[in-house]
Parts: structure tokens; C-alpha cells; sequence
């Protein structure tokens, strides 16, 4: 893949449909597919934050994989989460993801145990020589306790199959360090953070991988079209009318919200794995009258 080809546009960050008992609901993973293709969204990301990457069984993540791949069929890119904390296992499983068909690799940070700059290039670049499908960094140190460096982030887009960086740090200034600092390269940067999407855009970014694509898909991908269409008017509105759903993420967990939400909107995609799914009544409250207030406003 290109530059042109690898995090462009809007990306769903998928959630993991579960039953009431916690086990991946297959059938409704593979309708959420459909749901995200059908608002017309650039590509589909499974397994990331809010995949529940983290707490999901190695088999399971296979199957996971297997299902978005097989549903997808070649409409829009996959983007499979395979970053684990050993560079041997998250070798391993890019591999699987590989041979089941995915498009690209979004690889998360090792995680818990504190890694150098060093250890962290070294982690990505033993997965460039094992795989032959594009990389996408994942910079996220708020959940992992690493972070990428620009700087680092500038030796790897050197490398041939690490093709961009998804940063959801939150912090707009290392974006355009990394924007800066892989400037005239086959590398492109995307933002993680559904609020920055916009503006990572104007600043030379290329999309979102976006949480908010489960609820208001719609909305998101507007937001690009938008842009590409160089109606700034259109996009900046479309990007500030995402403010009262975000507002909500501070209620708890955001996979929890963002997974609520979705079922209020009438997707039986269950709840997050425990211990990671609580919310209070005043929570839900104010969730539904969010989507309320979207329904009036947003989705006339």
C-alpha cells in the first residue's frame, strides 16, 4: 500500500460485539461491518481500545479478525490491532493477522514495563522485517505507559513497510512533530483522538481512526467529505458537533460509553468484558440525552 492507500479518511475504530454473557457475538460484529460500509466510511479497525484488544483471548482475536476480514470482503481496508507487550508474540499474531488477509497492522506500544526509545525501534523494527503488509504505529501513552517520540517515530517511517502513526495521545503538538519530521516521506499520520481529526487534517494528517464512528458514523465521515470538498464551514461544524458526545466520555470508562451508546441506539453489541463495563443510572442518563439531543439536532 501507499501513502495514498494506508490511514486515510475516516477509520471506524470497531467495538467488539459481546452477549449478555461476555462471548463475542459474531453475527453482530459482522452487521456493525456492514453498518460502518454502509456510512461510508474509509476503512474498519478491529481489535484497537475499543476492540477490547486487550482483554480478548489469543483464539478469540483470531476469530475476531477472521469474521471483519471475511465480512468486509475487500470494500474497505482492515486494519487489525496485533500489538502485544513481548516483540515475539505481537510478531506472531501480526503474522496470523497476515495470512487471514488484513490490510495493515496497527501496532499498539509495548506495554506496563517502562521501554527506551531504543528498545521501542528496535520492537518495530524486528516486526518490519517479519511482515509484508504496512505498519501503522500506535501511540497512546496515557493506556500503555510508552510513548513514541517524534524523533523515533522519524527513524521508523524510514523503514519499509512502517507506512504511518496513529496518535491518540491527545496532545496536538506531538502530531505535528510527527507531521514535521516525516514530511516527503511515504508516511502518513493520523489522529487518534476524535476531537483533532480536523485539525490534524489542516495540518497535513491524513484522517481519523475514530471511536465515535460506532455511534454517529454518519457524522464522522462527513467530516473528511467535508474537507476534501475544501468546505471548511461544513467540516468545522461537523467536527464541533461531536463536542456533546466526547463530554460524555468523562462518565467513566470511554469503551464503556462509547459501547452504551450503542446500545441505546439499538445495537445489541452488549457491554465491555469485566471489570471494565460499570456505569451509574446518572450516567446512562445523561448518555441518552446526548443521543437525544442528536436525534433532534444533528440527525433531522
Amino acid at each position: 500500500m501507499t501513502k495514498a492507500e494506508i490511514a486515510h479518511g475516516i477509520i471506524a475504530a470497531m467495538i467488539t460485539p459481546m452477549d449478555e454473557d461476555g462471548n463475542v457475538n459474531y453475527g453482530e460484529l459482522r452487521n456493525q461491518v456492514n453498518r460502518q460500509i454502509n456510512a461510508e466510511i474509509s476503512g474498519v479497525f478491529t481489535l484497537g481500545t475499543n476492540g477490547e484488544g486487550y482483554i480478548l483471548q489469543h483464539d478469540e482475536k483470531l476469530k475476531v479478525m477472521k469474521a471483519v476480514i471475511e465480512e468486509t470482503n475487500h470494500r474497505v481496508p482492515v486494519y487489525v490491532g496485533t500489538g502485544c507487550v513481548s516483540t515475539a508474540e505481537t510478531i506472531q499474531l501480526s503474522k496470523e493477522a497476515e495470512e487471514l488477509g488484513a490490510d495493515v497492522l496497527s501496532v499498539i506500544t509495548p506495554s506496563f514495563a517502562k521501554a527506551s526509545q531504543e528498545d521501542l525501534y528496535n520492537h518495530y523494527a524486528a516486526l518490519n522485517d517479519a511482515v509484508h503488509i504496512p505498519i501503522l504505529l500506535y501511540n497512546i501513552p496515557a493506556r500503555t505507559g510508552n510513548a513514541l517520540t517524534p524523533q523515533t517515530v522519524a527513524r521508523l517511517a524510514d523503514l519499509e513497510n512502517i507506512k504511518g502513526v496513529k496518535d491518540s495521545s491527545g496532545n496536538f503538538d506531538n502530531i505535528l512533530q510527527y507531521i514535521e519530521l516525516t514530511r516527503g516521506k511515504d508516511f502518513s499520520v493520523i489522529s487518534g483522538n476524535d476531537s483533532l481529526i480536523l485539525w490534524t487534517l489542516k495540518a497535513g494528517g491524513t484522517g481519523g481512526i475514530a471511536a465515535c464512528a460506532n455511534v454517529l458514523p454518519e457524522i464522522m465521515v462527513s467530516i473528511y467529505k467535508y474537507y476534501e470538498e475544501e468546505n471548511w464551514d461544513e467540516a468545522r461544524k461537523a467536527q464541533d458537533s461531536i463536542r456533546p458526545f466526547r463530554n460524555c466520555f468523562k462518565l467513566g470508562n470511554p469503551n464503556t460509553i462509547v459501547k452504551k451508546a450503542t446500545n441505546l441506539m439499538g445495537y445489541p453489541v452488549g457491554m465491555p468484558r469485566a471489570p471494565f463495563n460499570g456505569l451509574s443510572d446518572t450516567a446512562v442518563s445523561q448518555i441518552e440525552d446526548t443521543l437525544k439531543k442528536y436525534y433532534s439536532e444533528y440527525m433531522k
